[in-house]
């Protein structure tokens, strides 16, 4: 299993909106930069689990969790001269960009906030590409190390079920190992 962050701006694609959507399951598309797309096409795999995070707001931060229910395959916004992510060069027959399904898992009581996140940025996600300086990825991997760290920072506080995953009572006997 592979982990993810991705991210959307919540006022075209918020959680909330996913929330909405039948069987609260969507496609993620739009991506229009090429290591993005490559992960989308490549890597990303049905059953993988994604952060879902709010960019460009008030507060940027993880609002919730999703899964990865359908694998890459040709994003056909950009085929359509119509469509905002619109590229002329893309071709249904040799497609340029890619895109994943995702299917809303949980909201989280609160946001993890971008903030908060970089007080480990020299720790615990050191090496998570979030708090590289001049990151602007849309989706980007985690280890299973930085999600786990990431998931600890809420267990206690803000997820109202255990059913998040299979992971979490690991992850939260870890955090109480280490108060």
């Amino acid at each position: 299993m592979n982990y993810w962050l991705m991210k959307s701006e919540p006022d075209v694609f918020g959680i909330d909106h996913l929330m909405k959507m039948p069987k609260k399951t969507e496609h993620w598309d739009g991506v229009r930069n090429y290591q993005a797309r490559n992960m989308m096409r490549d890597e990303m795999k049905k059953g993988d689990l994604v952060f879902f995070y709010h960019s460009n707001c008030d507060e940027p931060g993880i609002v919730g969790i999703m899964t990865v229910v359908r694998e890459g395959y040709p994003d056909h916004t950009a085929f359509d001269p119509k469509q905002k992510y619109h590229d002329p060069k893309s071709d249904p027959e040799n497609p340029r960009w890619y895109m994943v399904d995702v299917k809303h898992k949980r909201k989280l009581k609160r946001t993890i906030t971008l903030k908060e996140l970089k007080e480990y940025a020299d720790t615990e996600l050191e090496d998570c590409p979030l708090g590289r300086k001049g990151n602007r990825l849309s989706s980007m991997p985690l280890s299973e190390r930085q999600w786990d760290f990431i998931l600890s920072l809420v267990c206690f506080s803000c997820i109202d079920s255990m059913a998040i995953c299979s992971r979490l009572p690991i992850c939260c006997a870890r955090r109480r190992a280490a108060e």
